[in-house]
């Protein structure tokens, strides 16, 4: 067990199996392999935010099969050609090895729709959305690290939240992401992985 995150070597290449022995306080996450410390205590600004989109979005989702998740909550993304977990792939899957496991993220919010991509740790595989709400100490991590990981493990969907600013909606196609215009207060956004869905800006931002 490791329990001071100074016992650690921010130079080495991790793995989920060394992130399931770790227990100090600091939250982290795992970018293939290397640790990449997560911010302090969100501010109530982006809590308030996140409390919003998971009320609203969490209401749509209950008619359509898919359960939503809030942070913190590990998302593994084992880079591979059976990232897309479904019933076809399941046991292989239970079979992954931790060790082999080098990404874990959590996101701010995460929705699955697949079943098959969750157990009692989180989610195994590419979640179909995920949520990133920026902030001082995360926009670049957010823009760049984050941005190519979830494009490279084929989520269908990100969005990423400029609080009182905007929202873009990046949307997977041909493995890349294509982003959608800024959506600002006044307007809704909306997603092509869920066409009926419609979420007004100015009252997550309120």
């Amino acid at each position: 067990m490791i329990n001071d995150i100074n016992q650690l070597d921010l130079n080495k290449t991790y793995s989920y199996a060394d992130y399931l022995l770790w227990r100090f306080e600091e939250r982290v996450e795992l970018i293939k392999g290397k640790i990449l410390k997560m911010s302090p205590a969100p501010s109530r600004k982006h809590q308030g935010i996140s409390s919003t989109i998971h009320i609203l979005l969490g209401n749509y989702l209950m008619q359509k099969g898919c359960v939503l998740y809030a942070a913190p909550f590990d998302v593994r993304l084992p880079i591979s050609e059976d990232l897309n977990i479904s019933k076809k792939y399941k046991n292989k899957a239970k079979k992954l090895q931790d060790g082999k496991i080098l990404t874990v993220v959590q996101p701010d919010i995460t929705v699955v729709c697949d079943p098959d991509k969750l157990d009692e740790r989180g989610c195994i595989g590419a979640p179909d959305l995920v949520i990133e709400i920026l902030s001082p100490g995360n926009k670049d991590i957010e823009l760049k690290d984050k941005f190519e990981i979830y494009q490279e493990s084929g989520i269908k969907e990100y969005w990423i939240v400029e609080p009182d600013e905007y929202i873009i909606v990046y949307t997977l196609q041909k493995g890349k992401y294509n982003g959608s215009k800024p959506f600002t207060s006044g307007e809704k956004v909306t997603s092509t992985l869920m066409p009926e869905l419609a979420l007004n800006v100015s009252e997550i931002f309120r």
